[in-house]
């Protein structure tokens, strides 16, 4: 029987460094990848603004968990786990021009046959999208709820990981 390879995670934080509370996603991710050891199988990417230019990226991902800014209406700093059928309507409202760019990315992967099988979104109601380096105060304090959702999905997925500052730098999957 033949062995079936292994599953190929992609957890890919998007948004603007420059635009406030657009910037989460981002951020989120650089702390995952400074402070946890993701097993081959768990690549996490830092995908900016760049829209369709990331679909090679998606190539060969059987889970995608972006992580970003999303308008859902509530109160700011408000976090929310959208998947499935939830993801386009989510991205219907754009907080930002990338966006629209995550929105026709998912669209144009799926037309190529090329969409992850599973799709979660980690996001957060932002505060403020004005031109600035710094988070607002309620988006900052769910930085931690957030990498806390993402390693969550991770462990569902069947992804043992541990923080860089233990014994054992390693995830198993």
């Amino acid at each position: 029987m033949k062995q079936q390879p292994a599953p190929k995670f992609l957890v890919l934080g998007v948004g603007n460094l420059v635009m406030g509370d657009d910037g989460v996603g981002i951020r989120v991710v650089q702390q995952l990848q400074r402070e946890y050891r993701f097993p081959k199988s768990v690549e996490i990417v830092d995908g900016g603004t760049l829209g369709l230019d990331l679909l090679p990226v998606l190539e060969g991902r059987s889970h995608l968990i972006m992580v970003d800014a999303v308008e859902t209406g509530k109160e700011p700093g408000t976090c929310v786990r959208l998947a499935g059928e939830e993801l386009p309507i989510a991205l219907e409202t754009k907080v930002s021009p990338h966006q629209m760019g995550l929105k026709d990315l998912l669209s144009v992967a799926r037309l190529m046959g090329q969409a992850p099988g599973e799709m979660v979104l980690i996001g957060v109601q932002p505060g403020s999208i004005q031109m600035g380096t710094d988070l607002t105060h309620e988006v900052s304090l769910q930085v931690e709820t957030m990498k806390g959702a993402v390693l969550k999905e991770l462990t569902a997925f069947g992804v043992e990981c541990r923080p860089v500052s233990r014994a054992v730098n390693v995830c198993r999957d």
